[in-house]
């Protein structure tokens, strides 16, 4: 008897990509497709489908490797819970970008074994994801590496420094509230719709921070969001004491430096920030807190431009260390659980964003096989 594999998704736009996806997940066994409905999708990636319930099952449940599908009854993450009880499978199959922590989880629960693939194209096929065939999804995302949190003046107010910065190619659907400036990303696709456009970048970054924070808007946005997403490259932005905006801004555009960093930096998915989660709740700013995380910022700078891999991982983790003490909300027990999976393969690691979920971002001098790498960008529409 056929074991039974169950995948699940979105499945909008359908490509080559997905069709590769499952053919990989049938060669395993009977195929089964839980698929997120329009309303799911929306309130994790905050976009709305461009297909509707009803084509996309249509699309999925004509492929031959598919025995059967559906729209599943659920939200978030877990939206095909019920129907995975139900169903019992011997085999849930994830990409790694759809991998996380609940769904290993209740696998776990279930008895279910849990595999990631890698997504490989069909042949010779262009990699696909249906990010890459929305236009208005050229726009970067934005990692900050180390020093974040001193672009906001009440933290910079006890000591300058610098964050630093990488804009990242949207090949994936990152989620929404996950510390990739995807609210900054929002905006900056309702100024210039498709990418960002020719001309002065830190003009360009300027308009973007003034369109997310008009007059009047109570928790302004740090900066280093919309410089990290217009400017490509690796950057630091210093902060000046008090100061929205940095004083000097540096950028490095050398190929083989962003390959270097491409190539040791490894992204775990974790879960969205909940909507009522207060970052601000507990915190201890203070001198002492914001000067070890300038000091950590400036030690990544150096060790990223002397490709000392080394140092590169315990800056970003000392970064990250002076982040949470000030901010001890970033962490949770279940974030704590993954760092204590991937202490031992890591050089250094971090949270995306404000913490509270995003991804858990690892600098790892050997392949993480469950985690997603990440193309920086390198100049205009790159």
């Amino acid at each position: 008897m056929a074991k039974k594999v169950f995948v699940s998704g979105c499945y909008d736009m359908l490509h080559s990509g997905h069709v590769a996806f499952f053919e990989e997940a049938a060669q395993m066994g009977d195929l089964y497709v839980g698929i997120g409905s329009s309303k799911t999708v929306y309130e994790l990636k905050a976009r709305k489908t461009v297909n509707t319930d009803e084509e996309r099952l249509y699309m999925v449940s004509s492929l031959k490797m598919v025995k059967q599908a559906w729209i599943s009854s659920g939200s978030g993450l877990l939206d095909f819970e019920k129907e995975l009880r139900a169903l019992r499978p011997d085999i849930f199959f994830v990409n790694e970008d759809g991998n996380s922590p609940e769904k290993e989880r209740i696998a776990r629960e279930l008895g279910i074994e849990y595999v990631i693939s890698k997504r490989v194209p069909h042949g010779n096929l262009p990699r696909r994801s249906t990010t890459s065939l929305r236009r208005e999804c050229l726009v970067p995302y934005r990692i900050d590496l180390c020093g974040g949190w001193l672009d906001q003046p009440f933290v910079s107010k006890f000591s300058a420094g610098p964050v630093i910065t990488i804009a990242v190619e949207p090949d994936y659907d990152f989620n929404d509230r996950s510390g990739m400036a995807t609210s900054s990303r929002k905006k900056a696709i309702e100024l210039w719709q498709t990418d960002i456009p020719d001309g002065d970048k830190e003009k360009l970054a300027k308009t973007l921070f003034c369109f997310e924070n008009p007059p009047g808007t109570k928790t302004v946005s740090g900066s280093q969001d919309a410089l990290g997403i217009v400017l490509p490259g690796l950057n630091k932005m210093w902060y000046d004491k008090g100061n929205y905006w940095p004083t000097t801004i540096e950028s490095l555009l050398d190929p083989k430096l962003l390959t270097w960093i491409e190539s040791y930096l490894y992204l775990i998915p974790l879960y969205p920030r909940s909507s009522d989660f207060d970052v601000l709740a507990e915190t201890r700013i203070d001198e002492a807190g914001a000067s070890r995380l300038s000091r950590a910022a400036v030690a990544c700078w150096e060790a990223a431009k002397a490709r000392d891999l080394k140092a590169f991982g315990e800056s970003v983790t000392l970064g990250f260390e002076a982040q949470i003490a000030m901010f001890p909300r970033m962490m949770s027990e279940g974030i704590q659980e993954q760092i204590a999976l991937y202490r031992d393969q890591a050089l250094g690691w971090k949270l995306s964003g404000a913490g509270g979920g995003g991804y858990l971002i690892l600098i790892a001098d050997k392949p993480v096989p469950t985690a997603i790498q990440i193309r920086i960008r390198r100049g205009s529409n790159a």
